[in-house]
C-alpha cells in the first residue's frame, strides 16, 4: 500500500467503481425497509456554492449511512430550472433562457459527480423538460375540472419594466427588487388554487411530521387560524344613496364598544364609489397603490388617512363613526375594511393621534382600573368598562354575549378565519410552464384536452425586458377560429411542490405517478434551507393532498422528518468607495493578522498591501464577495476534505464558519488516517482476536473502539450531529497511534479499531474508505458493508474515572472498582489529597454520587 495519500487518484478510482456498477441505483424491493433521502434540489445558477455544498453532503452522508443500516435508499438529483434569473441572465448574455440553463446544468452535475455524492442519476430530471410539466399541465385540467382552480381579477404588485407581477418580498421600498421601477397595484386577471379549502387539514396534519418546532410554529402562523366575528356596519349615504353595509371581521369583539372610526383599503369599492367625485381622494389611493405591500411594511410605515366623506353606523349602538380610507389595510387581507379600536390596537392608535379621532378605553387594566391611553394603546385582554350592559363581562364572556347580540340583531355572526389565501399560480413570464387553457371567440375558458398535452415551451426565442414573448408569438398563441392559448406561465412553486413524488417514477412516459410512488412515498428525511419553511413546504403539502385525493398516492403527507440546515459564513472585507459606498473583496485576496487565539485583528489587501477594512462575519453571498469556490477546494484538496470539513466544522441545523485552516486539518486528519492503516499493513498480519485471551493495554483499545461505535452510531443515526460522531473517531485514531503492539494478537486488535473506522468515517469521506476497506484486504466495496455493531461484553470495565467537585468546582479524578457502592465511593473522593484541602474545617452539608460520573461535595 503507498503510504502517501492521494486523493485525486482514490477518488477517480471511486467514483469509476460507482458509475460502472451503477452502485446507487434504486430499485423498488418490498422486502427491504425504504429509505428515501432527499435535498431540496438547485436553481442552475452556474456554480455550486458552499451552501450547495453543505446540503448535499449531509443528504449523502445520512443516505450512505442508512445503506449500511440495510435499508433500501433512494437518493435522486433533479433541477428546478424555471423562474427570473434565466430570463434575466438571457438579457444580460443575450442567450435563449433554455441554452443558459441547460449548460449551467451540464457544469453544476459535473461538480456533483465530482464531490462523490450517492445519487440515482438514472432519476434526474429539470423541471424545464416537457416530459415533466405536462404532467403538471395535465394535472392542472384534472384540478380545473374538479372546481379548485378558478380565474379571478386580482391587485397585484406589478412592475412596468420588467412587465411582471412581483411578491410582496420582490418590493423593496415601493420599487421592483430587480428594475428599480416604482411599483404599481394593478388588478389582472389571475389563476388561483383553492389551498383555502385544505386549510384546516394542512393545520391539523402538521402534528403528523417530524419537523422543527419553529418550521411547524411559522406554517401555523401563516395558516392563521383565528375564531371570530364577522359584523356589518350599515353606511349612512347620502339622500337616496344605498350603499352596501361594511363588512369587517375581528378576534377581539370585547373592544367592539371602544369603536372610533373604520379603516378601509384603497380598493375598497367604497373608496372607488367615492372617489369618482372627490379628485383628492383618488390621488391619495393612487398613493397607497404605491405603498407597501407585506405586513412587515405595514406594521412600520407612517399611518396615513383621509376621510371618504361616509360615516359608519356601530351595529350595537347606532353611533355614526368616520369611514377613513387608509394606507395599512390592503383589501388581500379579510375584507379590506377593519373596526379601529384606538384605545387597545397600536396602529389604530397611532392613526387615530395622528389624525385627532377619539380614543376611548372599554378595557380594564390588571389592577381593573381605567388604562393610561397617552402613550400607547392598552393590548392585553380584561374585564370590559363603559361597555354598558357588557360591563364587567371578561373576554370570553363577553365574546359570546356581543356574538349572540350580534346574531340577534342580524348583524354578525361568529366564524372561523384563515390568513391564508388562495394560491396565485399565474405568472405574467415566459421561462415557465406554460398554463394549459384556451380561451374562445364567445369568452369561453376551456382546459386543453390529453391529446392537447403537452403544450410546450418554446426554446428558441429572444428575451428582452419589454414582457413575455409568448404574448408577441401568434404561432404560440393563436389557435385558429378565435381560439387563443393562455399566455402565462404557472408559478416556479407549482414545479417544485411534486418533483420529490415524480422522482419515485420519472421514467413514466405514460402517467404523472405509477405504484413506485406508494413505495418511496413519503420522504423520510427532508433536508433544506429554513428559508423555505413556509411557502414551498407549505405549498408541497397541500399539492400532495390533491394527488392523494386523485387517488395519486396513499400517504398525507410529503416528508415526514425535515432537517433545516444553518448558513455557511465567512469573513468579510472591504474598502469605502468615494461615492459613500463599499467595495468588497474575497478571503482569498486578503491576508489577516491574528492574535494567539486566531482572532482577526488587521487586514491587507494581498495585491498592493494596504489596510481594508473587516465587515465582519456574514453569510455568504455574491454581494460581499465572501463565497468560497468549491470546485477550488475540491482542485487543491479533494473531495473528502471538502465533505470532512461541512460535517465536523458545526452541527447541521447551526451556521458553519468557513476557515481555511479547519480545511487544511480536515486534509492533515486523512493524510493521518491513511498512514495510520499503511503503518498497520506493514507490520505484519494479525492473528485471529480471541477476546478471553487479550491483555489490559488490548482490552482498553478494544473498549475504546466500541465506546466509538455506540457513539458515532446514536450521533449520525438519532442525533445527526456528525461532528460528535467525527471526533469521536478522531479519539479513537489517537488511541491507535499510540497502541505499540505488533503481536499477533495485538495488531488482531488494531485491525478492529481500523476497520471499525473506516466504517464509521464511510458516509463522510466514502472515497478514502472505498480504498481503505480494499487495501485492508476486504473484496466487497465498503458501500456494501454492514454499519459496524456494538460488542457490549467489550464495553465493561473493571474500574472507572470519576469526577469529584467540591461546591461544583473540579477538584480531582479518582478511579473506583466499577461495582462500587455509594460509600465506598464517598470514602475514596474524601481521601483524595486535593479535596481534603477544600474540605479541611468546612461543614458537609450533602453529598451527591452521579453513578458513573461525579461525585459533589457541598460544604459551608
Amino acid at each position: 500500500m503507498d503510504a502517501q495519500y492521494n486523493p485525486f487518484e482514490i477518488e477517480r478510482d471511486a467514483q469509476l467503481f460507482w458509475d460502472t456498477n451503477q452502485c446507487f441505483k434504486a430499485v423498488e424491493d418490498a422486502s427491504r425497509e425504504k429509505f428515501y433521502c432527499l435535498s431540496m434540489f438547485p436553481y442552475p445558477s452556474g456554480k455550486l456554492h458552499m451552501g450547495h455544498v453543505r446540503n448535499y453532503t449531509i443528504g449523502d452522508v445520512v443516505s450512505r449511512f442508512q445503506r449500511m443500516q440495510g435499508r433500501n435508499v433512494m437518493q435522486p438529483m433533479g433541477w428546478d430550472a424555471f423562474g427570473m434569473p434565466a430570463e434575466n441572465a438571457a438579457i444580460q448574455n443575450q442567450v435563449p433562457p433554455a441554452k443558459w440553463t441547460y449548460d449551467n446544468i451540464d457544469y453544476m452535475r459535473r461538480q456533483l459527480k465530482a464531490l462523490g455524492f450517492a445519487y440515482d442519476w438514472s432519476r434526474e430530471f429539470a423541471t424545464c423538460d416537457s416530459d415533466y410539466y405536462r404532467w403538471e399541465q395535465w394535472f392542472f385540467t384534472k384540478l380545473v375540472e374538479k372546481g379548485l382552480v378558478y380565474k379571478k381579477m386580482a391587485t397585484v404588485n406589478w412592475d412596468p419594466v420588467d412587465q411582471t407581477v412581483l411578491a410582496n418580498e420582490q418590493v423593496i421600498d415601493g420599487r421592483g427588487w430587480r428594475s428599480g421601477a416604482l411599483v404599481e397595484r394593478k388588478e389582472i386577471p389571475l389563476w388561483f388554487l383553492k389551498i383555502t379549502e385544505y386549510a384546516e387539514e394542512l393545520l391539523a396534519d402538521l402534528d403528523k411530521v417530524e419537523w422543527p418546532e419553529q418550521v411547524k410554529t411559522m406554517q401555523r402562523n401563516w395558516i392563521g387560524k383565528s375564531k371570530g366575528i364577522e359584523l356589518a356596519f350599515d353606511i349612512a349615504g347620502k339622500a337616496g344613496e344605498s350603499l352596501e353595509p361594511l363588512r369587517v371581521y375581528t378576534t377581539r369583539p370585547d373592544t367592539l364598544m371602544g369603536v372610533t372610526y373604520v379603516a378601509v383599503a384603497a380598493g375598497h369599492p367604497l373608496v372607488k364609489q367615492a372617489a369618482e367625485d372627490d379628485p383628492e381622494l383618488a390621488a391619495f389611493a393612487a398613493e397607497c397603490a404605491r405603498g407597501g405591500t407585506s405586513e412587515a411594511d405595514l406594521a412600520v410605515m407612517e399611518k396615513k388617512g383621509m376621510p371618504t366623506g361616509h360615516r359608519a353606523v356601530h351595529p350595537l349602538t347606532g353611533r355614526e363613526v368616520p369611514v377613513y380610507v387608509a394606507n395599512f389595510v390592503l383589501m388581500e387581507y379579510g375584507t379590506g375594511a377593519v373596526m379601529a379600536v384606538p384605545g387597545h390596537d397600536q396602529r389604530d392608535w397611532e392613526f387615530a393621534t395622528k389624525y385627532g379621532l377619539p380614543i376611548e378605553p372599554v378595557i380594564a387594566d390588571a389592577q381593573g382600573r381605567t388604562p393610561d391611553l397617552s402613550q400607547g394603546a392598552y393590548t392585553e385582554y380584561g374585564t370590559l368598562i363603559h361597555s354598558g350592559e357588557f360591563d364587567g363581562l371578561d373576554f370570553q364572556a363577553a365574546f359570546d354575549a356581543i356574538a349572540a347580540r350580534l346574531e340577534q340583531q342580524g348583524h354578525g355572526e361568529i366564524k372561523t378565519h384563515f390568513r391564508l389565501r388562495d394560491w396565485g399560480v399565474a405568472r405574467q413570464r415566459y421561462w415557465g410552464a406554460p398554463i394549459p387553457v384556451k380561451y374562445g371567440p364567445q369568452g369561453q375558458t376551456v382546459p386543453l384536452t390529453d391529446d392537447e398535452l403537452p403544450v410546450e415551451l418554446p426554446m428558441e426565442v429572444t428575451v428582452d425586458a419589454s414582457g413575455s414573448p409568448l404574448k408577441k408569438m401568434p404561432a404560440f398563441s393563436d389557435l385558429g377560429d378565435g381560439w387563443v392559448r393562455e399566455t402565462d406561465t404557472f408559478d416556479t412553486f407549482m414545479e417544485s411542490s411534486w418533483y420529490y413524488a415524480r422522482f419515485a417514477c420519472a421514467d413514466n412516459r405514460q402517467a404523472m405517478l405509477d405504484e413506485r410512488a406508494d413505495y418511496w412515498l413519503p420522504v423520510d428525511l427532508y433536508i433544506g434551507g429554513i428559508e423555505h419553511a413556509i411557502l414551498h413546504l407549505l405549498y408541497a403539502r397541500f399539492f400532495h393532498k390533491l394527488m392523494r385525493d386523485f387517488g395519486l398516492v396513499n400517504s398525507d403527507e410529503p416528508f415526514q422528518q425535515l432537517l433545516t440546515q444553518g448558513m455557511v459564513i465567512a469573513e468579510t472585507f472591504y474598502r469605502p468607495t468615494e461615492n459613500g459606498g463599499k467595495q468588497w473583496f474575497n478571503p482569498a485576496d486578503v491576508e489577516v493578522k491574528r492574535d494567539e487565539k486566531g482572532r482577526p485583528m488587521s487586514a491587507v489587501l494581498i495585491s498592493d498591501g494596504q489596510p481594508v477594512e473587516m465587515g465582519g462575519i456574514e453569510k455568504m453571498s455574491k454581494s460581499k464577495n465572501n463565497g468560497v469556490d468549491p470546485q477550488a477546494m475540491i482542485d487543491r484538496f479533494g473531495a473528502d476534505t471538502v465533505r470532512l470539513f461541512m460535517m465536523f466544522a458545526a452541527p447541521p441545523e447551526q451556521s458553519l464558519e468557513w476557515s481555511d485552516s479547519g480545511v487544511e486539518g480536515a486534509n492533515r486528519f486523512l493524510k493521518r488516517l491513511w498512514r495510520l492503516v499503511a503503518e498497520h499493513l506493514s507490520a505484519g498480519e494479525p492473528g485471529i482476536l480471541d477476546v478471553a485471551s487479550i491483555d489490559d493495554a488490548q482490552r482498553d483499545l478494544r473498549r475504546k473502539t466500541h465506546e466509538t461505535i455506540r457513539k458515532a452510531s446514536d450521533d449520525i443515526g438519532r442525533r445527526t450531529t456528525f461532528n460528535t460522531a467525527i471526533a469521536a473517531v478522531m479519539e479513537l485514531t489517537n488511541a491507535l497511534s499510540k497502541f505499540d503492539d505488533a503481536s499477533p494478537q495485538g495488531l488482531a486488535v488494531a485491525r478492529e479499531a481500523i476497520e471499525a473506522c473506516v466504517l464509521l468515517l464511510a458516509p463522510i469521506v466514502p472515497h478514502a474508505c472505498h480504498a481503505l476497506w480494499r487495501e485492508l484486504g476486504h473484496v466487497e466495496p465498503v458501500i456494501d458493508a454492514p454499519w459496524p455493531s456494538v460488542d457490549e461484553a467489550a464495553l465493561a470495565r473493571d474500574s472507572i474515572e470519576l469526577v469529584v467537585q467540591v461546591n461544583g468546582k473540579l477538584r480531582a479524578r479518582i478511579e473506583v472498582d466499577a461495582e462500587a457502592d455509594k460509600d465506598s465511593i464517598e470514602a475514596q473522593a474524601f481521601s483524595a489529597e486535593n479535596v481534603q484541602r477544600h474540605t479541611e474545617g468546612k461543614t458537609v452539608r450533602k453529598v451527591i454520587v452521579v453513578p458513573g460520573k461525579l461525585v459533589n461535595i457541598v460544604v459551608a
